[in-house]
């Protein structure tokens, strides 16, 4: 290859622009062919000159402020309560969180005096169970319970418990481990 062919090739001297007919040596030359060509397409087309496409992956919008102005815009800071909400209505979480709201709020729906005394154990399918701390207590609930229903919903919301099951204090259990044996229990205590 003679001298003169190599640093063409290379780019590293022009002696002037590429003619029509002569394919450009430089980058600085195949891009303004292909921007050139590029224009020309687009005049065919009938695009007006200057107006870009918005891009097709992900690109922002060209019609689209980059900068907030004094109205409220999505790109706000948000206060957290609205953000969770909006979690938590996207995931579908509604009635978990209902239903765990019971649990956190139970003193102030049902009023302190009957918290006190009865503690809700589980939420399923809309029924709350609710132990209480004497079978004199799980009566008086028991008579309670169309109140104590209707100050829930007032509270959480309608739907999230429709009924409630009530139950006594348990005994102790006197089962240790994974064996048992039938019987009355421990014979020395209750001789």
């Amino acid at each position: 290859m003679p001298k003169d062919d190599a640093k063409t090739a290379t780019g590293t001297e022009r002696d002037g622009d590429a003619g029509p007919n002569e394919p450009p040596t430089t980058g600085r030359d195949l891009a303004h062919a292909a921007l050139e060509a590029a224009k020309a397409k687009a005049k065919e087309r009938g695009a007006p000159p200057g107006r870009r496409r918005p891009s097709i992956g992900g690109g922002q919008n060209p019609r689209r402020r980059r900068w907030s102005g004094p109205g409220a815009d999505a790109r706000d800071p948000q206060p957290l309560g609205r953000l969770v909400s909006r979690l938590v209505a996207d995931r579908g979480w509604n009635e978990s969180v209902s239903g765990a709201r019971v649990f956190a709020q139970w003193g102030r729906l049902v009023g302190e005096d009957v918290a006190e005394h009865a503690q809700p154990v589980a939420l399923k399918d809309g029924e709350l169970t609710v132990r209480a701390s004497s079978t004199a207590w799980a009566t008086q609930l028991r008579l309670l319970q169309g109140k104590l229903l209707a100050k829930i919903a007032a509270g959480v919301g309608n739907g999230v418990v429709k009924r409630m099951r009530i139950q006594g204090p348990t005994a102790p259990s006197w089962r240790k481990g994974p064996r048992h044996v039938p019987g009355r229990g421990p014979r020395d205590t209750y001789g």
